[in-house]
């Protein structure tokens, strides 16, 4: 369940800025040591680095743009503007990054490579990976408070997270730091045989896990964008709670949707006590709305339909008696 809480933004921001700051300085490293060495895998992580650098750039202005609130043009607020940008930035990591290793890839079992000394690039590699797990230290350790704060497996919510800009540094951490692994094995393998086709083969496996991450990270915003509704269980349990409110009888139809991280709304259609009076509806209504955001602290909007129910409407008086 998304909270409401203004932490969880802060929380982000700083795990994106983190990841943008290491990922800059690294894929200046990394383009430096693959132009002395002539190595495609190292010139492949290089991209992969400036790919990350403005996915996280992306990542931050979706943060600023979605904590604008809402106004007469945007009644719903703009919190749909941080799986824009999201999606941007997973389309970003498939083009700058994922395109050019598979490109140079190919580039390097064709034409083949002359390789100089590895030695700049296995210090890069050494320095690049203690900063990309610093950083992806810091995603996790965000992810994991979340986790355990929802009872959930780190794994499940990891998948199921609204926040995407978090998901997206864990991935891209992730796929960094086994990108900086392929890289150093295709670098060993040019230096044990003399072929460079052993670096070819790792940038083509960088882009192949770029392309991966791309897709899991698009498919994740595509969702949210189209209209993702909250777990099953916390369906259940809205139910439960709108059922517990008096004159409300039965929840006939129920619609949530995962507006932001932390923005939630619920809509239902409910049947209420034949004798209720309309000053007692009212008065439910708010007490249900007030019932379900004390549980759900990221709920924000709550919109209650009176509609009879099935026994009722099947008996409906026709015009001419009205």
């Amino acid at each position: 369940m998304p909270r409401n809480d203004s932490s969880q933004n802060g929380e982000s921001t700083f795990t994106v800025i983190v990841a943008a700051v290491a990922n800059l300085g690294i894929a200046a490293a990394k383009a430096v040591a693959g132009v002395v060495s002539g190595s495609s895998a190292m010139l492949s992580e290089a991209a992969h680095s400036v790919a990350d650098t403005v996915t996280e750039v992306m990542l931050l202005t979706a943060l600023k743009r979605s904590e604008k609130p809402a106004d007469e043009d945007h009644p719903l607020g703009y919190a749909g503007e941080r799986y824009v940008w999201a999606m941007l930035a997973a389309v970003a990591t498939f083009v700058g990054g994922a395109v050019f290793s598979i490109y140079d890839g190919i580039h390097t079992l064709v034409q083949g490579e002359e390789v100089g000394d590895p030695l700049l690039s296995y210090i890069v590699l050494g320095v690049a990976f203690v900063l990309e797990g610093f950083s992806l230290r810091t995603a996790v350790r965000q992810v994991k408070g979340e986790a355990e704060r929802l009872k959930a497996p780190f794994g499940r919510y990891l998948r199921r997270t609204p926040d995407t800009t978090v998901k997206a540094v864990v991935l891209e951490d992730s796929a960094a730091l086994a990108g900086l692994m392929l890289a150093a094995g295709g670098l060993l393998g040019v230096e044990l045989t003399g072929d460079s086709v052993w670096d070819g083969i790792a940038s083509l496996l960088i882009g192949a896990l770029l392309v991966y991450v791309a897709w899991v990270l698009g498919r994740s915003n595509a969702e949210l964008l189209i209209g993702r509704p909250v777990p099953r269980r916390m369906r259940e349990e809205i139910r439960e709670e709108l059922l517990s409110v008096p004159h409300i009888i039965d929840v006939l139809e129920l619609t949530t949707l995962i507006q932001g991280p932390a923005e939630v709304m619920i809509a239902a259609k409910v049947d209420f006590r034949d004798v209720s009076s309309a000053e007692q509806v009212e008065w439910a209504c708010e007490e249900a709305e007030e019932q379900l955001r004390e549980r759900f602290p990221a709920v924000r909007r709550v919109y209650l339909d009176p509609t009879p129910g099935l026994g009722r409407r099947q008996s409906r008086p026709d015009a001419s008696s009205r």
